[in-house]
């Protein structure tokens, strides 16, 4: 897998910003297919990181409702990645 799709998008929620600020631990959605040692490899070269440990969560889509009709949202995978002592925090919005 390319090591460029393995990371789909920064999980940015009062909860993963709790964890970024108190155990420099990063959230991001993942690809279903990815395993840890991909999604260590991912962060590390993007980010220019070094990561301690990975931990994967498999998310299950929730069942929506439009009226009588009813439908499932994706399912997806969730990754927290814990940085290594003494890295930088990766920061999203540094531009903002």
């Amino acid at each position: 897998m390319n090591l460029h799709q393995v990371i789909r998008r920064p999980l940015i929620t009062e909860a993963s910003t709790r964890l970024k600020d108190s155990a420099k631990t990063v959230c991001f959605e993942v690809d279903p297919a990815a395993n840890k040692i991909e999604v260590k490899a991912a962060v590390e070269m993007l980010f220019k990181v070094k990561v301690a440990s990975v931990r994967v969560a498999n998310r299950a889509g929730k069942m929506k409702r439009m009226g009588r009709f009813a439908g499932n949202r994706r399912d997806w995978k969730k990754a927290y990645v814990r940085l290594a002592e003494g890295e930088k925090p990766i920061e999203f919005f540094e531009g903002v």
